[in-house]
């Protein structure tokens, strides 16, 4: 029996993944045992006339960054009756099941052997990224290898727990970014294993991952070198 629920978060104003989605919901739909996800207020109504055609429960949030989509995911995963989650950024979740279904299915058949699961990128897939995220990810990744005492790549966008870790998260997630500071929750406070695996599925796709609006090559460097010290801070901190 599937034990594993998905658990997800969306910002799409212009319905981008819509198509995507609708050639690919029923096999999500066949992997999972629940599916969750919290989408902002400004998201297409295209999106969400699909997503009322699915089997997803759907939560609409105010727009209020990516930290605060994730902690109302999991209080709304925890809703359900799963005792493992499978969390996945969407647009990462749409890029892995349209390549990569078979491993996906793979990996959520893993789940249940572990309390929280990091779920990074092979070399090959991290290396289908801009440079500007491989540069500063390489340094975050670093930082939180450190501090967990062992390799792994945190900034992919996907992770996986039981329910006993996912109530740890939901009580005291409350920085910035989560990348790092779900597993560090897990890890400092929890007191639960932390363990690391790469995947294929976690690969970037121009037309689907890229981030909205157009920068110049220095904003996008700059936005990019942020990201990556307030993660890189939440890594070192959190827990001590």
């Amino acid at each position: 029996m599937i034990q594993t629920a998905l658990i997800t978060v969306t910002h799409d104003p212009h319905g981008r993944n819509v198509k995507l989605f609708q050639e690919f919901k029923e096999l999500l739909e066949d992997v999972y045992s629940e599916l969750f996800i919290t989408v902002s207020e400004e998201s297409s109504r295209n999106l969400l006339d699909a997503l009322e055609n699915s089997k997803f429960k759907t939560k609409i949030i105010p727009k209020l960054g990516a930290a605060h989509a994730r902690r109302e995911a999991v209080k709304f995963g925890l809703s359900g009756t799963s005792q493992f989650f499978h969390y996945c950024d969407f647009d990462r979740l749409i890029t892995w099941v349209q390549k990569h279904s078979i491993e996906l299915r793979k990996i959520v058949s893993f789940i249940p052997q572990f309390d929280y699961l990091i779920l990074g990128r092979t070399e090959r897939a991290f290396q289908t990224h801009p440079i500007e995220w491989q540069e500063t990810e390489r340094i975050t990744n670093r930082i939180c290898s450190i501090e967990l005492g062992k390799e792994v790549d945190i900034t992919a966008g996907s992770c996986a727990f039981s329910r006993k870790a996912g109530n740890y998260i939901k009580d005291c997630s409350k920085e910035k970014m989560t990348d790092a500071e779900w597993a560090m929750i897990v890890h400092r406070i929890a007191n639960l294993e932390v363990n690391y695996l790469p995947v294929e599925g976690l690969e970037y796709q121009e037309d689907i991952n890229s981030t909205n609006g157009r920068v110049t090559d220095s904003e996008a460097w700059l936005s990019r070198l942020k990201l990556s010290f307030i993660i890189s801070e939440t890594a070192y901190k959190v827990g001590k």
